[in-house]
């Protein structure tokens, strides 16, 4: 929980009696309170074992990690970063070193595609000099996307890339759930994601690529409108294969931002093409698709920030505020712990909020968890 008055400012001497804690608006006992301040731990209270539940045969406690500075797991999504911006975003990177990654801090880097990275938790920042120097980006360019044939649901390659991004990325939340008792930041630079891009221009495509008539794209669009007599119209298995493409998207962050929450992982997504202008003269994209594609991409890098208490910095080129801003809020904030008085396990989805008796004050804390399945998702 990050606690701010009118101006802005963080206040750090609020006693744990000052917090209240609400589960679906069901009060709770906290039982653990830290602030971190500066980055520097204090008034750290050993919580309690959680509640014996009978026929349930619990292990030992585990002791308190260390739990000095912070940790930062940089995700370079290289393969949803554009090529011709690999300068602009090694620079990007060096600021994340030089203005957000301190003595101190631990760090990881990890890359999704030909930059190769993979640098386990260090104390080393020689290695993330380093690794910024490997960053290269390898991002599908419009005319890639448009000159892959269909597959069953759009682009098979745009599909094929954002599964490995979050496979990548939910193995590393995965590792990071282990760590307990410290703020665990993952910084997350991509373009963002689109299942279904530039759909119309790739229409038109594919009736020139397998040689469909005029008339017949005619007839089709007819048919699609509801005026024509299109006999596959109603039928769900004929209908074009990517047509639930939002919907598969939303389940995927979904997904992610639910198995980052239940790790105690805030997400801040950076995009390095900054504020984004028309495409490039040698891309035969239409205007109001290619503003579609770039509206979609970076609402899925919003999404990823907002469902797991975070910052997005998207469509911005003051990247040095928004790495303060991402600074401050690892450096000060409260931990508080409880365990749910809710036994019920079939209640899964459960919101949370936070409120300090002190007036003026505003609080800023995640919403809410998702329990595991017993298929653990």
């Amino acid at each position: 929980a990050i606690v701010r008055d009118s101006r802005g400012q963080f206040i750090a001497d609020l006693k744990k009696e000052e917090f209240e804690i609400y589960e679906d608006g069901v009060p709770q006992q906290l039982v653990s309170f830290t602030l971190t301040h500066g980055g520097r731990v204090y008034n750290v209270a050993q919580p309690p074992p959680p509640p014996v539940q009978e026929g349930i045969m619990l292990p030992p406690a585990r002791p308190t990690n260390d739990a000095a500075g912070r940790i930062f797991l940089i995700f370079v999504d290289d393969l949803h970063l554009d090529f011709r911006n690999t300068g602009r975003i090694r620079e990007l990177f060096k600021k994340i070193s030089k203005e957000l990654i301190h003595e101190g801090d631990m760090f990881g880097i990890v890359s999704t595609g030909p930059s190769s990275i993979s640098i386990d938790l260090t104390y080393d920042r020689k290695r993330l000099d380093q690794a910024i120097n490997k960053i290269t980006g390898s991002g599908l360019a419009p005319k890639d996307i448009l000159d892959v044939p269909e597959g069953a649901n759009g682009p098979p390659e745009v599909r094929y890339r954002a599964h490995v991004a979050f496979s990548t990325a939910n193995d590393i939340i995965n590792n990071l759930a282990q760590v307990h008792n410290r703020r665990k930041a993952f910084i997350y630079v991509s373009n963002g994601y689109d299942f279904n891009p530039f759909q119309d221009t790739r229409k038109k495509q594919d009736q020139e690529r397998y040689g469909t008539s005029q008339s017949d794209s005619s007839n089709s669009a007819a048919d699609s409108s509801g005026t024509g007599n299109d006999p596959n119209a109603t039928d769900p298995f004929k209908v074009q294969g990517n047509k639930f493409y939002q919907a598969d998207l939303v389940s995927d962050l979904s997904w992610l931002t639910r198995n980052a929450n239940r790790a105690n992982v805030t997400m801040y997504t950076i995009d390095p093409r900054g504020l984004v202008g028309m495409p490039d003269l040698d891309e035969k994209v239409d205007m109001m698709e290619w503003q579609a594609y770039v509206r979609t991409s970076q609402d899925s890098l919003r999404t990823i920030a907002e469902l797991t208490g975070g910052y997005a910095a998207v469509n911005q080129n003051d990247f040095d505020k928004a790495l303060k801003r991402i600074d401050a809020e690892t450096s000060d904030y409260y931990v508080v712990g409880y365990y749910s008085n809710n036994p019920d396990p079939t209640k899964r989805n459960r919101s949370i909020e936070i409120k300090v008796t002190r007036e003026g004050l505003n609080v800023m804390h995640r919403k809410a968890y998702t329990l595991p399945s017993r298929g653990g998702k």
